[in-house]
């Protein structure tokens, strides 16, 4: 047995072949078994994802248990190969386009999530949380599967290169410009502002959605972003999340 991950409410180990993640007793039993649900419609699409096994308690925790997918993350390999930078961009951008080229009807929808995530965030006041929500409602709608925390750390890359994509707790349905503003906004937030840069040019082109798009969701996913309460993050949230930026 070997721990992955372990955080204030979870802890994530590996155990033979299988991945187990055990929430704490406080975690939302709701929460768990929502994310259980993602990763079983998101399966059912055919996407190369680790398969759920089961949701058991463990110790009167909730767990979730899922395939063990052995290799290193895209971002290790990047890490390691800065000379392959780019062909390992245009593999991270193309596994986002086939993502977003799936559909799962029973995600929740992506503008849903987003405009009751407004109502609670603090970074921002009353007139510009409703100019945000007024916003959301209005972007074009569309039924793509959208993963919501993609990033090379979520991609396995297994030793006969065959990439598994991880983590589908944040999984919606919606418009794939959110997706990719979210993911610029995390290679931001990590200080990596040249790969954010690569990132959505990159982006741009391949999945053939102009940035004037993306960069209408910059607001609403770092507005989203500041609900997580990561001191050392509100700064750049907090200028992120001023429409007036974005008009």
């Amino acid at each position: 047995m070997e721990t992955l991950l372990e955080r204030s409410d979870k802890k994530i180990i590996h155990e033979g072949d299988t991945v187990v993640k055990i929430f704490s007793a406080d975690y939302s039993k709701a929460n768990v078994l929502n994310e259980a649900l993602n990763q079983a419609l998101v399966e059912e699409t055919g996407l190369n994802i680790p398969h759920l096994r089961e949701v058991k308690m463990i110790e009167g925790m909730w767990a979730i248990v899922i395939d063990y997918i052995p290799g290193k993350t895209l971002q290790q390999l990047m890490e390691e190969n800065p000379d392959k930078l780019d062909e390992y961009m245009d593999l991270f951008v193309d596994l986002q386009c086939k993502v977003l080229s799936k559909r799962s009807p029973k995600l929740r929808k992506i503008k849903d999530k987003m405009i009751g995530k407004m109502s609670e965030c603090k970074i921002i006041d009353a007139t510009q949380r409703y100019e945000l929500q007024t916003r959301i409602s209005s972007m074009p709608k569309h039924d793509k599967v959208c993963h919501g925390d993609f990033n090379p750390s979520n991609i396995i890359i297994t030793p006969d290169g065959e990439p598994y994509i991880i983590d589908w707790s944040h999984a919606t349905r919606g418009n794939a410009s959110a997706d990719a503003a979210r993911t610029y906004l995390l290679f931001v937030l990590e200080g990596k502002e040249d790969l954010a840069k690569k990132y959505i040019t990159t982006f741009s082109k391949k999945a053939d959605i102009p940035l004037q798009l993306i960069q209408k969701w910059m607001p609403v996913v770092a507005a989203s972003q500041s609900l997580k309460g990561k001191e050392e993050e509100m700064e750049i949230l907090s200028s992120w999340a001023n429409v007036v930026d974005y008009e």
